[in-house]
């Protein structure tokens, strides 16, 4: 069997190498093992301080350093990817200092006044003051002086390498000073990259230490042989996976890394499919209108007292779980909802064009199953099946959207939707079966 980067139809290089996101595995998990195992260390070495494990926010926090750092030297000592043209840096030819600060002083008064907006709006919503958001705002508060101060030389040194320096956020600060013409799309697709940045960075911090904490102060011991709970702890870990490398993504969005955000989402659809699946505008949470969970349990409570159908159902739910996983650690530092950042197609990209939805969506049937309730009411049965299969289709809307920003946006990306077409298997499979349920004529196209 030829393989897919081999014979006549090659699969599309990926912007993203796989060993991006392996080295960030590799120095989240050092990282964790060093938590996890503080209180030797500390005895070893005759540190001063409490002989604890390290499970409190800031070590979440600082797991962002050990995963990031390895992620970001293997792109540049391995990848180089700061020598691609995508990058729009010329390094050969840079502008003289007090050209590329007329520029600068423009990009950081709209780069700054952004800022203020995010952090004018996060003062005016108030979910951001009240249960896990206040760590989150702690963090940013804190940033906010450093970010400024370092803004200044960031900003300064890459507009002298910068092909076209003038990016939106130069339009933006040229808008504010009005000094010099402004191009008002220029404008809107600087707001709509920092509105993801903004709504998805409060969010992301806000949840990174609870999983944090649970997977580094966990007794491993106390499992035992219970397959539930060793399936619950593989899956937590795999939450901490996802969200650990998910936040390095959305914090290194920057040119001389080639993770720069090239576009954010244009459509209104895109944003609401997205936004009504995160706190606050979630639907599907607890006595929300996408709520399926009315006198339900989970897989563990209907399949109790069966051990071997328990460890079954346990990996079948540790391996979507993984796949979920390894589709966040695909893109290595590119990681972002609703933006444009490259194109992925390796990793389970090469089997569907949306790994990370089509095994959050099977994840949730299969631990959930709908199809039974403890009240043993069939008004309750129809009731969560059909809003699950809801929150499904929200999750084809986002799907559908994402790849009509993406059609539209890259030409490689366009030759990547094609070649899954062709080539992959659980793609095909969704095409074909889309072709047999819809009526015909119809051209709808099934997310894969």
């Amino acid at each position: 069997m030829r393989s897919d980067q081999q014979g006549a139809d090659p699969r599309p290089v990926s912007d993203v190498s796989s060993g991006v996101g392996l080295a960030g595995l590799c120095g989240l998990f050092a990282w964790i093992a060093v938590c996890r195992n503080w209180p030797a260390i500390a005895e070893a070495f005759a540190l001063e301080g409490p002989r604890e494990v390290l499970s409190g926010p800031y070590a979440a926090l600082a797991a962002l350093l050990f995963s990031g750092t390895p992620m970001v030297l293997w792109s540049i000592l391995v990848d180089k990817v700061h020598l691609r043209p995508s990058t729009g840096i010329d390094w050969h030819s840079p502008r003289p200092l007090q050209a590329a600060l007329d520029v600068s002083i423009t990009k950081l008064a709209g780069l700054w006044a952004t800022w203020a907006v995010i952090g004018f709006l996060y003062c005016i919503a108030r979910w951001y003051w009240r249960g896990q958001y206040l760590f989150a705002m702690d963090v940013l508060a804190t940033a906010a002086v450093p970010l400024f101060v370092l803004s200044i030389p960031y900003v300064i040194w890459l507009d002298r390498f910068l092909v076209n320096p003038r990016d939106g956020a130069w339009h933006f600060g040229a808008m504010l000073i009005g000094r010099e013409a402004w191009d008002a799309e220029e404008v809107k697709a600087h707001f709509r990259s920092w509105a993801v940045k903004g709504f998805f960075c409060a969010f992301m911090i806000s949840i990174l230490p609870p999983g944090f904490n649970g997977i580094v102060s966990l007794d491993i011991a106390t499992l035992g042989r219970d397959p539930v709970q060793i399936a619950g702890w593989l899956i937590e870990t795999l939450f901490l996976v996802d969200v650990q490398i998910a936040m390095v993504g959305y914090l290194v969005t920057m040119k001389p890394l080639d993770a720069q955000i090239r576009s954010a989402n244009p459509h209104l659809g895109g944003w609401l499919a997205a936004l009504i699946c995160y706190p606050p505008f979630i639907l599907m949470g607890d006595g929300g209108p996408l709520s399926y969970h009315q006198n339900a349990a989970d897989w563990a409570y209907w399949m109790q007292g069966r051990e071997a159908l328990l460890w079954a159902w346990g990996a079948l739910l540790v391996f979507l779980t993984g796949i979920y996983a390894w589709a966040t650690v695909a893109f290595g530092l590119r990681f972002s909802n609703l933006t444009y950042r490259g194109v992925v197609t390796n990793g389970p990209y090469r089997f569907t064009r949306h790994p990370a939805y089509l095994s959050k969506n099977l994840f949730w049937w299969t631990a959930t199953l709908p199809f039974l309730a403890t009240s043993g009411s069939m008004v309750d049965v129809v009731r969560n099946t059909t809003i699950l299969a809801m929150v499904s289709a929200v999750y084809f809307w986002r799907a559908k959207t994402e790849e009509k920003h993406l059609l539209a946006e890259d030409a490689k990306y366009r030759e990547y939707h094609a070649w899954m077409a062709r080539n992959a298997v659980i793609t095909r499979w969704l095409s074909s079966l889309g072709r047999r349920l819809r009526p015909r004529g119809a051209q709808v196209q099934p997310a894969g």
